[in-house]
């Protein structure tokens, strides 16, 4: 299974609820949201290890996610770049968040698992969107 692969896959099942079957294909010591600020909002907060990518789905409950549309993929050996749309309503806030051309980076270690990924995002639309800003 190539890189890109892994990643459409990993999609399907994030689009089926099936979050083991994403675990199952990161990396022990998994670094989530690699360079994330402190102030981000939950879903865009660094996490390390494979056992806290757990609470990163459980921040996405904040969420009321409209449109996850993947629509491209470019791989450059141990790098997937992911190009998306993306829509959701922050459900305690009412805002919504719209972004057309989202970036996910996913970077895999030797063993074919995801070793670092990171949301290239509009982080201000997204913070003002969660802290109602």
């Amino acid at each position: 299974m190539s890189h890109a692969e892994t990643v459409k896959a990993i999609y399907q099942a994030f689009g089926q609820g099936d979050v083991p079957a994403i675990l199952e294909r990161l990396a022990e010591d998994v670094e989530w949201e690699y360079g994330a600020g402190e102030s981000a909002p939950p879903w865009l907060t660094l996490r390390r290890g494979r056992s806290s990518i757990v609470g990163f789905f459980e921040s996405l409950g904040a969420l009321d996610i409209h449109r996850f549309e993947p629509k491209r993929f470019l791989e450059d050996g141990p790098l997937v770049v992911a190009v998306l749309d993306f829509e959701c309503t922050v459900r305690q806030t009412g805002r919504r968040i719209v972004e057309e051309d989202q970036i996910h980076l996913w970077h895999f270690d030797s063993a074919g698992r995801v070793a670092r990924f990171r949301h290239r995002t509009d982080t201000h639309q997204q913070w003002a969107a969660y802290f109602n800003r």
